[in-house]
């Protein structure tokens, strides 16, 4: 270990360290609390001015970090936010948790790591430990962001410590949050991920070290290119079996009675959310450079991308059945976040599913206890309630929030098209199952 590691160690081991996050969205903020709460001196920053304010007000906009936990460590001085990133200059670690979105074209969109990088770049000192944590395609630490911080003398593993860790962060999950979820950190050498490993054994449960970086980017896009590819499957699947009569939501549930080789996913409306339907394509997009062709992941990309077109399908068919077209209808969908009970509504399919709708001439509604107002095709739908609902002519369930009156729902809708099986068990002729 070099002594730089050693001295390093030795401050983060004593909790003397000063720990940097940098993106405070739900990936950094949710990691800043959790140090803060050990002990450690953290400063989160970030470009929006609006959450700085927030946090150094000890308001969290973060379903997963209630505002009574987050509060007292700011009382407590231990947690601060800014938009400067020169205090860089006085800090020991820096995780970067920034976005990484994909291009119209599917390619990677590296702007923010290296925007970020740019900017510690102008700070940072030797001694430091640097984690980035955005989901990126192999090879991203060593061959972008090594380069940045190695302009001037210091060199990665000997004056500053580089690794991969990929975040796992499952919003709105009660039972799995950043201190218990298993943490996979890789770093540029084996000393870089001995400082990773100690550095995240201090504030979380489990820490899982591989031998380099690119291992530890792998893990994430594999984790969620099998989700990916899964839910591809399943939703194909749940496509056959519409087309037969056969009810696909009986289909698994008998299937998940199997004690082994068997792993119950379930169709839906699309994928949703910063990951699933990004993550793969990473790789997709790396693996072409290496002329190989990721055939699984075009393919159930593919497939996830066209179940808000079937689903809109599926409105028309059984607005048919009733003698209404598409055109004119009173459409109230309900939910528009991308999964379950969190407010987050990015590559939601719901936004898809009500863009398709409205391109028919349907008129729109929507129900979201998390979502007060969304924007769709450059105006502004808001949220609406009971009275939209009973005068729908059809309701749309793309989001099944656990705060729905599912048991009073087919007696005050006229026709229900169910895309989560949200009515299990219930049996109505208003009803029209995926």
């Amino acid at each position: 270990m070099p002594p730089q590691g050693e001295a390093l160690i030795e401050k983060i081991r004593s909790k003397t360290a000063r720990v940097g996050v940098v993106g405070l969205g739900y990936v950094g903020l949710p990691l800043a609390v959790e140090y803060a709460a050990e002990g450690y001196q953290v400063v989160g920053i970030d470009l929006n001015q609006t959450k700085a304010d927030r946090v150094n007000a000890g308001d969290s906009y973060i379903g997963d970090v209630p505002s009574g936990v987050m509060a007292p460590l700011v009382k407590a001085g231990l947690l601060t936010a800014t938009t400067d990133f020169s205090v860089i200059a006085d800090l020991d670690t820096i995780n970067i948790c920034v976005p990484t979105p994909l291009r119209k074209t599917k390619d990677p969109d590296m702007s923010y790591i290296v925007n970020a990088c740019e900017e510690i770049a102008k700070y940072f000192h030797a001694g430091m430990l640097i984690i980035l944590e955005s989901t990126t395609y192999p090879g991203t630490t060593d061959e972008l962001v090594r380069p940045i911080l190695e302009r001037g003398e210091l060199k990665a593993g000997e004056d500053f410590f580089l690794c991969f860790s990929p975040e796992r962060v499952d919003p709105g999950n009660a039972k799995y949050q950043t201190r218990n979820i298993p943490k996979v950190v890789g770093g540029f050498t084996p000393a870089c991920t001995e400082v990773g490993r100690v550095f995240y054994s201090q504030a979380l449960e489990h820490v899982v070290p591989v031998g380099s970086t690119q291992v530890a980017e792998m893990v994430k896009l594999l984790e969620n290119t099998f989700r990916m590819i899964n839910i591809g499957l399943v939703n194909e699947i749940a496509v056959m079996c519409d087309g037969m009569g056969i009810n696909v939501w009986e289909v698994i549930d008998a299937a998940a009675t199997k004690p082994f080789g068997f792993m119950p996913f379930y169709p839906g409306p699309g994928l949703g959310g910063h990951c699933i339907p990004i993550d793969p394509f990473y790789l997709s997009w790396k693996t072409k450079q290496a002329g190989i062709e990721a055939r699984f992941i075009e393919l159930a990309g593919y497939i996830n991308g066209n179940m808000p077109h079937f689903i809109v399908e599926k409105v028309q068919s059984a607005l048919n059945n009733v003698a209404k077209p598409v055109k004119g209808s009173r459409i109230h969908v309900l939910g528009v976040a991308y999964k379950r009970d969190i407010d987050d509504v990015r590559e939601s399919p719901a936004l898809d599913i009500i863009h398709l709708l409205l391109r028919r001439g349907a008129t729109i509604s929507y129900s979201d206890p998390y979502v007060p107002e969304i924007t769709i095709d450059g105006g502004r739908l808001l949220a609406g309630g009971e009275a939209e609902l009973a005068e729908a002519d059809c309701v749309l369930i793309v989001t099944d929030h656990k705060v729905f009156d599912y048991k009073s729902l087919p007696g005050k809708a006229k026709l229900i098209v169910d895309t989560r099986n949200a009515l299990k068990g219930a049996q109505a002729a208003n009803i029209v199952r995926l």
